[in-house]
């Protein structure tokens, strides 16, 4: 008998640049640790952001502004994120770059209040009439060409009963829409035919199943029962929904349904209905705000009519945190020949609390390059790390990260697992870093087309 291993089916993630950022890494006390979740150094910056922390979770920091400001290469965006996880999934994260607002489509001041109703959430509870089961068996009339489905019969089961269902047939396209086969577990809204796949009964997992599939207990208590569900949705989500077309089922709505449509911009109308709306619900106590954060990075990037659009959304009742990012000091204001710190117009410099980034010193690089490298899976001795954490103050935190990978497959061709200097110094006589393509620019001039 012939055993070959297969491959897990699990999906390998993505390394990206911030992939080992896992929140801020702050003692219970707020105080910063001085390695912890991937951060390391910056204590003030991320003391400072552990307040930030504090006030959003308590909503005291509704419509107030954060900036972020220090050289390139400092850590503010992984700031931001560290932030982001801190807070969790349940409070919206909006990241966007300055430049975004630029689109031939849209307007400038429309593509910020879209990212702004995107940071803002609204938690939804329902009390609804719920049939929770898992299947276990289906059959419906489906019968040949052209004819319709009068009713589907499905067996659900609990851990107290049994029942059969004689149901309409507009669960059926619900049904197929989930992909339910028997033994998952599902749950049918009685009052709207909403039908929602929780998972794969326990019952059916066995030792040898390849498929990467969440498996979930039978529910237990009656067939019927009701149940408080709770629906996270941002305020971008109700204006796209409210102002997106509901087509019929004939032949020609379905094809405008698939066709990608034109980018349009949602009417102020249309958005003050769905604010009226909101603010009933949550007066009723139904729906609770979740103001969230909007990530602005570069935003030296934006220009005088972005600025005073911001100075207003942010008095609105309706408002995220917003952290604001830049690399720059005392700059032109864009689109204006005004100069200004970090190219903010001073009126809107005024409403932000400014938190500095500093550079990293030789001991806080070779640290951070040693997280990178466990991170990326490459394995690289003392010496060479010491060495590339020098090349990281000659030149930069980045351009040293980025010789990590190059350096492992060199090293690999030399029949070596491990990252030797000598791999580095081939890898850096390969890549020039910023500052030296800079000097040999003006070294040869003559050569270059000005």
């Amino acid at each position: 008998m012939k055993i070959e291993e297969v491959q897990s089916t699990i999906k390998n993630q993505r390394i990206a640049t911030h992939t080992h950022i896992k929140g801020l890494g702050l003692e219970p006390n707020g105080r910063p640790l001085p390695l912890a979740a991937g951060f390391v150094g910056q204590a003030a910056a991320r003391e400072a952001a552990g307040l930030v922390v504090d006030m959003i979770r308590e909503k005291k920091m509704a419509g107030r502004a954060l900036l972020l400001a220090g050289p390139p290469g400092t850590g503010k965006t992984a700031l931001a994120l560290g932030i982001s996880q801190d807070l969790g999934s349940k409070v919206p994260f909006c990241p966007m770059v300055g430049s975004e607002v630029y689109s031939s489509e849209v307007k400038k001041t429309e593509v910020l209040m879209e990212n702004f109703r995107r940071a803002i959430g609204l938690r939804m509870k329902e009390n609804k009439e719920v049939t929770e089961l898992s299947p276990e068996e289906g059959e419906s009339v489906t019968g040949g060409y052209g004819k319709s489905i009068s009713h589907v019969i499905i067996g659900l089961k609990t851990v107290k009963g049994t029942k059969q269902l004689k149901l309409d047939p507009t669960i059926y396209d619900a049904l197929i829409k989930e992909k339910v086969a028997v033994g998952d577990v599902i749950y049918i809204e009685s009052n709207s035919g909403a039908v929602k796949r929780v998972g794969r009964s326990d019952a059916f997992a066995t030792e040898f199943d390849l498929e990467a599939e969440e498996y979930v207990p039978l529910p237990k208590g009656e067939v019927h029962k009701k149940k408080e569900i709770v629906q996270d949705v941002t305020l971008h989500d109700l204006d796209a929904a409210n102002a997106r077309p509901q087509g019929g089922q004939d032949i020609l709505s379905l094809m405008g349904q698939m066709m990608k449509p034109r980018k349009t911009e949602i009417t102020d109308k249309l958005r003050q209905e769905i604010n009226k709306v909101v603010n009933r619900y949550v007066d009723e106590g139904v729906a609770e705000l979740v103001p969230g954060v909007l990530f602005i990075d570069e935003v030296h990037m934006l220009d005088m009519e972005c600025f005073s659009y911001l100075n207003r959304a942010l008095e609105s009742s309706l408002s995220p945190i917003v952290i604001f990012a830049t690399n720059r000091g005392i700059c032109t204001v864009r689109g204006t020949d005004m100069t200004s710190p970090h190219g903010i117009p001073v009126d809107l410099l005024d409403r932000l609390v400014i938190v500095r980034t500093e550079t990293y010193g030789p001991a806080e690089m070779i640290q951070i390059l040693a997280i990178r490298a466990q991170v990326e899976g490459l394995e690289i001795d003392e010496e060479s790390l010491a060495y590339l954490g020098e090349i990281g103050q000659q030149a930069s935190l980045r351009h040293a990260v980025q010789l990590l990978s190059p350096a492992s497959i060199v090293a690999k061709m030399n029949g070596r697992d491990k990252i030797c200097k000598v791999d580095l110094d081939e890898v850096s006589s390969l890549y020039l870093d910023a500052k030296s393509s800079a000097r040999l620019l003006q070294e040869q001039q003559d050569r270059y087309i000005s």
